[in-house]
């Protein structure tokens, strides 16, 4: 758990200001249902790619938080708690980068509830995220960003995330 200090609760009108953010665990599901749920439903810009995904709606996202549960050697959901409850989420995934010859994170489908935005929640659920990270000798996350989303964009750079000049492909097999 992470207070935030005074000067960022001020800025975004945070009541109480505490931001706890944890790995999802089996009661968590239905708060990570939703959240995802909502996300992949509603987002124009994950709407515009989901078909080169493979989308598999509801059952994609129930098998994918049991592996999860099942698997936490390939990633997690990470979730941000307020005082009102689940209030954001992201999830990430592990690999192998050669070129750093360490394990990285792969960050997707970070979202926070409409009602939060605005309100540094995202930031500090990433900066939790990064302190968790560094505990697991995780040495850098990737992400990627909508071309046709700069507020998106916009937030990882505020974060520290930097442009790699690449775009992103993706292939069913």
């Amino acid at each position: 758990m992470r207070r935030l200090d005074y000067s960022i609760r001020e800025r975004y009108g945070i009541i109480g200001g505490v931001i706890t953010c944890r790995k999802m665990n089996a009661a968590d599901v239905p708060d990570a249902f939703h959240m995802l749920s909502d996300f992949l439903t509603a987002d124009e810009h994950y709407l515009a790619s989901s078909q080169a995904y493979g989308d598999l709606g509801v059952k994609g996202l129930n098998n994918a938080l049991d592996l999860f549960l099942e698997h936490p050697e390939l990633g997690f959901v990470w979730m941000a708690y307020d005082e009102n409850g689940v209030a954001g989420i992201c999830v990430v995934c592990y690999a192998i980068s050669t070129s750093m010859g360490a394990v990285v994170a792969k960050l997707d489908d970070v979202s926070v509830k409409p009602d939060r935005r605005g309100k540094g929640i995202g930031s500090e659920m990433l900066n939790q995220l990064k302190d968790q990270l560094r505990k697991e000798a995780v040495t850098r996350i990737d992400v990627a960003v909508h071309l046709e989303n700069p507020e998106a964009r916009t937030f990882y750079e505020k974060a520290g995330f930097v442009a790699l000049n690449e775009e992103r492909l993706s292939c069913l097999i």
